[in-house]
């Protein structure tokens, strides 16, 4: 009997304007997606991944020491109690992606893992943090993530949860083989990364780089980016299109483009083992030769 894992991802518009106050943002986004987990549960997902920083826009648009005010501590902050008394009453894991504080002046861009009985698992923090400006190279308004997060220092950790083995890879981590690998190497069956990413970027290596993860590595990938444009910044049009992909690189699921919508799909794991049967990079990778990847560059 096939092995089959029913997953999905959330991409969502964020209503407000980003001038609103920093606890309304929270409120609202968690009050929505909520709703949307609800939604979720109704179509039978066992996981669900929402989308990175959920807990309101995507503010590294910019650069203001007010968004500090959106970071709270993982696992003991307001939003991951909600989130696994939510992953409780649906039985489903969820990987919930917010601004975590360590401690004073210590940010980091933060999944937390949940599981099906609502425990906390661990966290992922973002290992690869971008510093860019968006569409217009002129405009002050960007992708400024060195402003709020630190590199994430936890490596690259899979979870064990009631339904599968998963790893978080956040956005920009995705452009970075190595990790990817790591995760594979740790066991991971499933990896996850949630993003905020959008037109005239990073469309055209999309549906790109995640399938060669999943190739490369043997194991199936959830791609979700959130959608609609957000204001007042203004950097782009996060495009959606998330998807599903299996370890041989064929989509599972896709959303239809760029509307709000939670992508459902059905994963067979056991097409890991299938196909890692045939595509034996595990049995043939030579870590012996590849001392020098570590090293800075000259």
């Amino acid at each position: 009997m096939s092995r089959i894992v029913r997953c999905g991802l959330v991409q969502a518009v964020h209503e407000l304007d980003g001038r609103e106050a920093v606890e309304a943002h929270k409120r609202a986004a968690i009050e929505k997606h909520l709703r949307l987990i609800d939604d979720a549960a109704s179509r039978g997902v066992q996981i669900l991944c929402l989308q990175e920083l959920f807990i309101g826009p995507y503010f590294p648009a910019e650069q203001d020491v007010r968004w500090y005010q959106a970071a709270e501590p993982v696992p003991d902050g307001p939003t991951i109690r909600v989130m696994a008394d939510a992953a409780r009453k649906h039985g489903m894991v969820l990987i919930v992606p917010v601004y975590e504080q360590e401690m004073a002046g210590v940010f980091y861009n933060t999944a937390a893992v949940i599981d099906a009985d609502g425990a906390y698992l661990g966290k992922m923090r973002k290992v690869h943090i971008p510093h860019c400006h968006g569409e217009d190279e002129h405009s002050p308004f960007g992708f400024w993530e060195k402003f709020y997060f630190r590199p994430g220092n936890l490596g690259y950790p899979v979870f064990e949860t009631r339904f599968a083995k998963i790893g978080v890879y956040i956005c920009y981590d995705r452009h970075f083989p190595e990790g990817a690998r790591l995760l594979g190497l740790h066991g991971a069956e499933i990896v996850f990364n949630p993003s905020a990413t959008t037109s005239g970027h990073s469309d055209r290596i999309w549906k790109l780089e995640q399938p060669a993860h999943a190739v490369a590595n043997g194991y199936f990938v959830g791609a979700l980016n959130r959608v609609g444009r957000e204001a007042p910044w203004n950097i782009g049009h996060f495009y959606g299109s998330s998807y599903f992909v299996d370890p041989i690189g064929e989509i599972v699921a896709e959303a239809a483009g760029a509307d709000e919508e939670i992508v459902v799909g059905n994963l067979d794991l056991d097409r890991i083992d299938e196909i890692r049967a045939h595509w034996q990079f595990y049995r043939d990778r030579r870590p012996d030769t590849y001392g020098e990847i570590g090293a800075d560059l000259p």
